[in-house]
């Protein structure tokens, strides 16, 4: 079974046809809405075959499509037929649960994506739970991912961000009862060093959980 894996983010798409080697980069933003992305993805892939589409959505999925629009893209992924777009069975999910599942290497993993924005989830005891940690308050008002992500970075510098990522990793490790957390996502590359038990991923590992999200011997995916 081939699978083409989508990961969507706030700033690229990512796009790979049965391959994690293998990955395509469109630029994203504030006006890739559910049709354009479809549009780009499939000039992009035309002429290869694939059977089935895993989709990673920067946002909370239930019942395996977008539950809200995205906060950094443009309108229309809550209502939009990925299936008929597509021509093929879809599955849609959060977009950190699918790197944690590419990142997954047995116990219990906290995932936290470094991002445009912070993306969370957690696998253990042979489920995979997508978290929505972003949006809770942390400290002065403001969230874990206005710390975290990158408006963080760029608000506080390296540095000082770097505090908070070792800060929170080790607050919310604590408290899931984690065994590591495995950091991804295009704003790790700004980390100068790791703290205990966490280990940092790569891009890769969301196009291999794209592809393991149809393999029945994976972690299954707790449903919302």
């Amino acid at each position: 079974m081939t699978v083409l894996v989508i990961d969507v983010g706030g700033t690229n798409l990512k796009v790979s046809v049965g391959s994690p080697g293998d990955v395509i980069k469109i630029p994203s933003g504030p006006e890739m809405t559910a049709a354009r992305m479809a549009d780009e993805v499939k000039k992009a892939v035309a002429g290869r075959d694939y059977d089935v589409v895993s989709i990673g959505y920067p946002g909370p999925v239930v019942n395996g499509r977008p539950a809200s629009e995205p906060h950094n893209l443009g309108a229309g992924w809550m209502r939009f037929d990925y299936a008929k777009a597509f021509g093929k069975p879809v599955r849609v999910v959060n977009d950190a649960a699918m790197q944690a599942l590419g990142s997954y290497q047995g116990g219990r993993m906290l995932y936290l994506g470094l991002g445009t924005g912070l993306g969370s989830a957690f696998v253990g005891d042979g489920v995979l739970e997508p978290l929505e940690l972003a949006h809770l308050p942390y400290r002065k008002n403001r969230t874990y991912e206005d710390y975290l992500g990158l408006r963080g970075l760029q608000r506080m510098g390296r540095k000082k961000w770097q505090r908070h990522v070792e800060r929170v990793v080790e607050l919310l490790k604590h408290g899931l009862q984690a065994d590591y957390v495995m950091l991804g996502g295009g704003q790790t590359k700004e980390l100068s060093s790791l703290p205990p038990d966490v280990r940092l991923g790569t891009n890769a590992h969301a196009i291999l959980g794209g592809i393991r999200l149809w393999n029945k011997d994976e972690p299954a995916l707790r449903s919302s």
